[in-house]
């Protein structure tokens, strides 16, 4: 029986209810709108539902993987051959006592900071621009304008094969875009954010001020994944690829954005293949210019 078969019919006895897609098009589902269909994408809207799909998962000896926005991610045009969960559906957020925030791993930033504004719980302006989730961003370590996860996390509650735990900020190891999560086989289920007093007024003009900065400086006008690679210690990715004279330089429909060169974009129907070459480009050229190794931030799933 094929591994599809076995897991639309666990699906369907073990949650009926479950909005279940068939060949989802992953240009619907990343920032890229790049990729090719993955045979199944899965919506859980509980803690249970997710530790149901896992197990189902495992069953049918499948893989998954999960995934929020969308907004980091470059997938393969041949599609994925396993199971994305997307935790889009699993967005609640409330504000608790002591300048604490609770939100659910789908949850999105830009929410959540204006939840936190608007309460006068200062310390997210910085995520109110950054498009993505926030299981995404407690992942990766997502940051802006001096500001990380790692800042405001004060724990978070994960999935591991072993049954649901709950790590404190300092379990997370969080580094430069790292977490513990990017090594260990975990589902991020929800976090827990410690901010501190402020007035919302003040904390709105430094959102807005944040968002204005994005608009003037990032192609946001096209579709992309954000910075396309990391910031290499002592170095400024975006610099020295303007450096190499790469601005506009193209493969296919994508392109090193014009307007910031840390940004590839995907400029005019790119496919999988063109971003993957054109990240290749860059990467040889600043490493022949520089002698720096770019290490993409994107995140490339085939």
């Amino acid at each position: 029986m094929a591994w599809v078969d076995l897991f639309d019919r666990l699906i369907e006895e073990r949650l009926p209810d479950l909005r279940v897609e068939r060949d989802a098009d992953m240009k619907k589902y990343t920032s890229f709108h790049i990729g090719g269909s993955a045979r199944r994408m899965v919506f859980p809207h509980s803690e249970a539902d997710v530790a149901a799909v896992t197990e189902v998962c495992a069953q049918a000896g499948v893989s998954y993987y999960v995934i929020g926005k969308g907004s980091n991610l470059l997938v393969s045009d041949a599609g994925l051959d396993y199971v994305l969960i997307n935790m889009t559906g699993m967005d609640a957020a409330s504000l608790g006592e002591d300048f604490r925030l609770y939100a659910q791993a789908g949850a999105l930033l830009s929410r959540i900071a204006v939840l936190a504004q608007g309460a006068g719980y200062a310390g997210l302006a910085f995520a109110h621009g950054i498009p993505g989730s926030v299981g995404g961003a407690v992942m990766m370590n997502a940051g802006a304008y001096g500001g990380e996860m790692r800042q405001v996390v004060e724990r978070v509650t994960a999935l591991y094969p072993d049954g649901v735990r709950t790590l404190s900020g300092e379990q997370l190891h969080f580094a430069y875009r790292r977490s513990v999560f990017m090594e260990e086989p975990a589902v991020i289920l929800s976090a827990v954010f410690r901010l501190k007093a402020g007035d919302p007024e003040t904390i709105r003009a430094e959102m807005d001020d944040y968002m204005a900065r994005r608009k003037a400086s990032q192609p946001l006008e096209y579709p992309s994944a954000g910075s396309t690679f990391k910031r290499p210690e002592g170095h400024y990715a975006g610099t020295m690829i303007d450096q190499c004279g790469l601005k506009g330089a193209a493969v296919g429909g994508a392109e090193v954005s014009t307007k910031h060169a840390g940004f590839i974009i995907n400029k005019n129907h790119a496919t999988f293949s063109d971003v993957v070459e054109l990240i290749g480009v860059v990467q040889d050229t600043v490493y022949r210019t520089f002698g720096v190794e770019l290490e993409p931030e994107v995140r490339i799933i085939e």
